[in-house]
């Protein structure tokens, strides 16, 4: 069975036993740290990007890889049918400590109840793991919208990474598409496997989109190449 790292961080942070941050590995970058007390921002912390897709959140309403349970937690206090759903136990743990009244603990995709609003975010196309799969979970995701629902949902375009000294792209030929990434997280000596995380650029999530019947709509850019997306059904 897999460590479940993040489970473990966010509940000992807020058992008051934080020592540490969560370290990150990358097939394309440096290991990198998450603060873990980031995870527990409040509202006014949360930028831009989160803000507005909280705003427009509306009625049943699927946070969709909770986590530390910090939108779950707005919208219930702001009156908003929530259900916090992770794979991660610990994050279910944490979420109930919280306070949330409905939460979940299983695969997006062995999900079957729907809702108004699917909130995806911190990285939100991240869930797809690869290009190869993203018509895949769309075409399940968008079996969970209710008439006139609405998936929410964040993403990064990393094509920076890649860029040259002459300003052009060096791009490995043999990935299917540049924004494919393994990763890996540590936590207090402990290691997960690695899993698959997917860096969707918008012009490509609108393409996939369309193939798929939904109508995607650019809600906001953010001040890295991220943006907020909104999906309905076309």
């Amino acid at each position: 069975m897999d460590i479940d790292i993040f489970g473990q961080a966010v509940n000992d942070y807020f058992d008051k036993q934080y020592s540490e941050d969560i370290i990150v590995h990358s097939s394309i970058a440096e290991d990198d740290v998450i603060p873990i007390p980031y995870l527990f921002r409040s509202y006014d912390e949360m930028p831009l990007i989160e803000q507005k897709a909280l705003q427009l959140c509306k009625g049943k309403t699927l946070d969709v890889g909770s986590g530390a349970g910090s939108h779950s937690l707005w919208l219930q206090e702001n009156g908003i049918d929530v259900t916090a759903l992770d794979i991660s136990k610990g994050c279910r743990t944490l979420s109930r400590k919280r306070m949330i009244k409905s939460t979940l603990t299983t695969h997006i995709l062995d999900h079957k109840d729907t809702y108004d609003t699917l909130l995806i975010l911190m990285n939100g196309t991240g869930i797809f793991e690869e290009i190869s799969k993203v018509d895949s979970y769309l075409q399940h995701i968008k079996k969970l919208l209710r008439p006139n629902g609405q998936i929410l949902i964040d993403g990064s375009d990393i094509k920076y990474m890649f860029e040259t000294d002459d300003g052009g792209y060096w791009i490995d030929i043999h990935n299917a598409y540049y924004g494919e990434v393994t990763m890996g997280m540590s936590y207090k000596g402990q290691r997960s496997k690695d899993f698959k995380w997917l860096y969707l650029d918008f012009d490509t999530l609108s393409l996939y989109a369309k193939k798929n019947e939904l109508n995607c709509e650019l809600i906001l850019e953010g001040e890295h190449y991220d943006y907020l997306a909104r999906l309905t059904v076309a």
